[in-house]
């Protein structure tokens, strides 16, 4: 059974930063990539980032470029988004998610395995 847990999400002032961790279980995690995505309040979800982990290539939003880190720790099945310079229209709730896929991408159609998401709120 596919899990992934997101965690690290919580509070943040506009401008400041958090890293996010995705931990992952029940499936081959060196044969996917992993995408983030945000949600805000009304909106709805899009991409903001994406690993291939088998050969490290990402993939980011214009939004998040030179702001945004993705990575992974394959010896403990995780992958981690470096978030800095928050906005404060970044408040949403963050999600990981698995593509068998072994492209990056931001369309959340290709994703069919989600966590449960880590709320960000984001205040100003």
């Amino acid at each position: 059974e596919v899990l992934l847990v997101e965690s690290g999400g919580g509070l943040v002032q506009a401008g400041g930063s958090l890293r996010l961790s995705c931990a992952a279980s029940g499936f081959a995690f060196d044969e996917y990539a992993v995408g983030w995505f945000r949600q805000a309040p009304g909106k709805e979800r899009e991409g903001v980032s994406c690993l291939v982990i088998s050969d490290g290539r990402t993939l980011y939003a214009d939004s998040v470029k030179g702001r945004f880190t993705i990575s992974s720790d394959n010896a403990k099945n995780t992958v981690y988004l470096q978030m800095n310079s928050l906005p404060p229209a970044a408040t949403a709730v963050s999600y990981c998610a698995l593509t068998p896929f072994r492209l990056p991408t931001l369309a959340p159609a290709a994703f069919g395995s989600w966590g449960q998401g880590t709320p960000v709120p984001v205040s100003s």
